[in-house]
């Protein structure tokens, strides 16, 4: 019997060394190419008039639309600086809902109507383009046979060149809307939150300083993944087809030993690693960090902090760029948030802060006391925004994919609290306990000046904590490795807006009462600290413990994607988005109804995947395996051996055919299931008999072939195993 399993393994084997080799190329200087393929700045300034340089960022940083003319101006120096570079054609880079990037490309090629050759690119190429729509995920926005979507160029985040091959191909950021305007992608939503969370904090900034005129919101995203050999991927039908490994058993020896965590790099691992941060960098992506992760096979990356906007394009478009240079590897990047049972899975923390125009860090308490006060503003209220709207943070985050992580002892849990560490613990409860006099308002801000410089960290972190402030910013745990950040972000952006917005008409209606600002801040944020407590959590969120005292605080605990999404539409969520201007409620209703889909379609892909691989694989090895098993007991009895003297053999045939017997029952339910799941009248309903029905079936179903990989004698398996795809280098 040939098997794809060991053809892969000599082909690990047998493999000569890879082309690309780094032990004879000079070393560079990272900031002698960062950046080289992006239109920036120094592009910008090298390649337009001082005049159309400066209107460009003028309209960047104050938001506003350029002129026709200034987009020509900008149309034809960008299209010059493509060609230099070596570019032929050029494309719109927008984040459709599917969660991908997508790009259309054209060639910079025209003939003229006399026939002339000319390379073009003009300012409509530039502002405007028509990808087909009627295929992008849309929730009823638009029906099939209304194929026009529209992409607008996003100036605010940079164009440049992207290498496949010998190719190269300009691509200009962009949203992406329907003919009427209505967003289907995820820019829009997040620049839209962007914009009311600037005009909501801009106020309050100003109660402390006047010379604030513009607040940004930042980010670091730090991205997990598994790399596995090409060759074993291409042997694991289910990774292929759904990213994971939907059966296998677990390897004698996983993550135990936390050997790997942090250990030493694997040199083909290190060439991969190298390789991918030098394109990072010539795409001004400032990747920092790298080294190995908890699970075998994992591990981890991150850049420095970018504005939020700018931060999401690297992230989207260094998902793209992993898996492109692992293929140069011979390797595959696994960004699932769960590819393998019994070790961790992967994240993508988002570390979410705020910052001025006078370069304050809204999140960092500082070094002078009397700003201190400034600080705790922007901290208590991100503490209530999420309070508020707990249930929507978690539905930003929720998938099909990072269910299997939520949870599961190595990730956050569905139950969204906050960790502060106790220094500042003790701060907001003195505030609680103490009287907003202004004689009080000097001790609380002589306390904030007590309290240890946050950037010098001064509390441990609560790697348990779904929402954990960590010296000068708050950092999003729950967020799965495959999300496009700009589903949280946007939610964040916008729940902090509102919240804001509400604290400075409170804080304004005291001060119409008499109360000098300080006192009437701190008599708001002495009441949110008393609302929001329930909210805050110092322990270990994994514990049963923390679940019942949950329950108790009245906090929601939803472990499952169908019902998290509930909060989406829920009537304070339809409320938040229509005033901050982030989603009518035709296109919130719309992005709902696609995120069910995909947790649908998710489901329906893996179980079917699934009843393939027991049917193709998993069966067929047992059965021979059985079948040796019974020629052998049949050829003893020739010789005179017994029944009775092959226990070994008679008990190991009848647990491959209890197995089997279970298999096939579980198998015959998972799809009979799979079509009533199909056949509900909603998309949550038909969500919800995948997730209450479906999925506990295919679970059982594993149970039974991951009992007969252990048992099934190793030449006669066929799916290549845990400790293959996670060891072997």
């Amino acid at each position: 019997m040939s098997h794809s399993r060991f053809n892969a393994i000599d082909t690990i084997l047998n493999r000569t060394e890879l082309d690309i080799d780094f032990q004879d190329q000079p070393i560079e200087k990272i900031s002698s190419f960062f950046g080289c393929n992006v239109f920036n700045e120094q592009a910008m300034r090298e390649y337009l008039s001082e005049d159309a340089y400066l209107g460009v960022k003028a309209a960047i940083q104050a938001g506003t639309k350029l002129s026709r003319e200034t987009a020509e101006v900008v149309a034809k120096a960008m299209k010059k600086w493509a060609m230099d570079k070596g570019a032929s054609h050029y494309a719109h880079w927008f984040q459709p809902l599917t969660g991908k990037t997508a790009e259309k490309h054209d060639s910079f090629f025209s003939l003229t109507p006399d026939g002339k050759i000319i390379d073009e690119f003009n300012g409509d190429n530039l502002t405007q383009q028509e990808p087909d729509g009627s295929s992008f995920p849309g929730g009823g926005l638009r029906s099939t046979f209304e194929a026009r979507g529209y992409t607008a160029w996003d100036p605010s985040s940079p164009a440049f060149i992207l290498e496949v091959g010998e190719g190269k191909t300009l691509c200009i950021p962009t949203i992406f809307v329907t003919y009427s305007g209505l967003a289907l992608g995820y820019k829009l939503p997040l620049l839209k939150s962007q914009s009311y969370l600037e005009k909501a904090a801009i106020p309050v900034c100003q109660y402390f300083d006047k010379k604030v005129k513009r607040v940004s919101v930042t980010l670091g995203w730090e991205q997990e993944y598994f790399l596995v050999d090409e060759a074993l991927y291409n042997a694991r039908p289910d990774l292929v087809m759904t990213g994971r490994t939907i059966l296998g058993k677990h390897a004698s020896k996983g993550q135990q030993l936390d050997d790997h965590y942090f250990g030493s790099i694997p040199e083909r691992v290190y060439a991969y690693m190298r390789d991918m941060e030098t394109e990072c960098h010539k795409l001004g992506i400032p990747v920092r960090t790298r080294h190995n992760e908890v699970g075998p096979g994992q591990y981890e990356l991150a850049p420095m902090f970018e504005e939020l906007n700018v931060a999401v394009d690297h992230n989207q478009l260094l998902m793209d760029v992993m898996d492109r240079v692992a293929r140069r590897h011979r390797l595959r990047v696994l960004l699932h948030e769960k590819p393998f049972a019994g070790v961790n899975g992967s994240g993508k923390h988002n570390n979410w802060s705020m910052s001025t125009n006078t370069g304050k860090n809204l999140l960092s308490p500082g070094k002078t006391p009397g700003k201190n006060l400034q600080f705790l503003t922007f901290f208590v209220n991100t503490i209530k925004a999420v309070h508020e709207h707990s249930g929507l943070l978690r539905a930003s985050v929720a998938s099909a994919s990072n269910d299997h992580r939520l949870g599961a002892n190595e990730a956050p849990p569905a139950i969204v609290s906050v960790f502060i560490g106790e220094e500042l613990t003790k701060v907001l409860n003195e505030i609680e306990k103490g009287k907003t006099t202004k004689e009080d308002v000097k001790k609380t801000l002589d306390l904030l000046s007590k309290v240890p410089n946050l950037e010098l960290d001064n509390t441990d972190r609560n790697r348990t904590s779904p929402f954990a402030f960590t010296g000068n910013k708050f950092e999003i745990r729950m967020v799965g490795s495959t999300m496009n950040c700009a589903s949280p972000m946007t939610v964040l952006n916008a729940m902090m807006g509102a919240q804001l917005m509400k604290f400075k008409t409170e804080v304004d209606k005291l001060k119409g009462k008499g109360k000098d600002t300080d006192t009437a801040i701190l008599t708001v944020l002495k009441k949110y600290i008393k609302e929001s407590k329930a909210i805050r959590f110092e322990g270990d969120n994994y514990t049963d413990e923390w679940a019942k005292e949950a329950a108790k605080r009245g906090l929601g605990n939803f472990p499952n994607t169908p019902e998290a999404l509930d909060a989406y539409v829920s009537k304070e969520s339809k409320k938040l988005f229509k005033d901050s201007g982030v989603f009518s409620d035709t296109e919130l209703n719309a992005h709902h109804e696609v995120m069910l889909e995909n947790y649908i379609l998710k489901l329906d892909i893996e179980s079917k995947a699934l009843e393939e691989l027991c049917l193709n694989y998993v069966l067929p090895s047992a059965i021979d395996y059985q079948t040796a098993l019974a020629e052998n007991v049949a050829n003893l009895k020739t010789v005179g051996v017994t029944a009775k003297d092959c226990t070994y053999q008679m008990d190991m045939i009848k647990r491959i055919a209890a197995n089997i017997k279970g298999l096939h029952a579980a198998g015959k339910s998972m799809t009979k299931e799979r079509h009533k799941a199909h056949s509900a009248k909603t998309s949550r309903a038909s969500a919800i008999h995948f997730c209450k029905k479906v999925k506990p079936l295919m679970e059982k179903i594993r149970e039974f072939a991951d009992d007969l990989e252990l048992i099934v004698d190793d030449k006669d398996w066929s799916l290549v195993k845990y400790r293959e795809m996670m060891f072997m280098r």
